[in-house]
């Protein structure tokens, strides 16, 4: 396919969103008896929640699943497409994932904050880029211990490193993205700016 059709980017941009929007955070808890994830904590359906039950290992299959929905979108609709359709399709595929996650239809368009779902974009679609942002939440998360800062940083920077590493259309695609992660943390931003956001590992302390 050597130049795919507005239909066919259509189909990727529905695939996408459909893949995008199914809740396995929510799926995973309530299968593990312990009710609705969206009852505790921030009430996100995202593995940082998810975590909230004190399942590390449901936190962990809830990332890597919500990261395979943007990296698996993205790479199917690549390998449809083609190398000569270019970048698009797997970047619509991935971008539209990751909307999914954010507003999944199921659950009345409120769902998580899309972190975990855009980095698998990222490495689906420009692994360099990925990389470097996944290097990124782990370098800025070890030094302060505020995974929303880790993110948003990573995230922030992605269209950066796009610039050096990918193409125009990333750098665009990924500049969105981080757009979007950054609408989604507005309560994690207000929390760092007032001291009050939890750090990675502390306990609230018992009232």
């Amino acid at each position: 396919m050597t130049d795919p059709s507005w239909i066919f980017l259509l189909v990727c941009a529905v695939a996408g969103y459909g893949l995008g929007s199914v809740p396995f955070g929510l799926v995973l808890v309530r299968l593990a008896g312990l009710g609705d994830v969206r009852a505790i904590g921030s009430g996100n359906i995202g593995a940082t929640n998810v975590l909230r039950t004190g399942r590390k290992d449901l936190a962990l299959a809830t990332l890597i699943l919500d990261s395979a929905k943007g990296a698996i979108a993205a790479l199917i609709a690549g390998a449809i497409a083609g190398p000569e359709a270019g970048p698009w399709p797997g970047l619509l595929a991935g971008a539209l994932a990751v909307l999914g996650h954010n507003f999944p239809v199921w659950l009345r368009f409120r769902g998580g904050k899309g972190v975990a779902t855009t980095l698998g974009t990222l490495l689906a679609t420009a692994w360099p880029v990925g990389l470097a942002a996944c290097l990124t939440w782990v370098a800025v998360a070890a030094l302060f211990r505020y995974s929303s800062l880790a993110a948003l940083i990573a995230l922030a920077l992605a269209p950066v490193y796009a610039a050096f590493l990918a193409t125009p259309a990333h750098v665009g695609i990924f500049f969105l993205l981080a757009v979007l992660a950054w609408i989604r943390h507005h309560e994690n931003i207000r929390r760092l700016l007032k001291g009050e956001e939890s750090r990675i590992g502390q306990k609230k302390a018992a009232s």
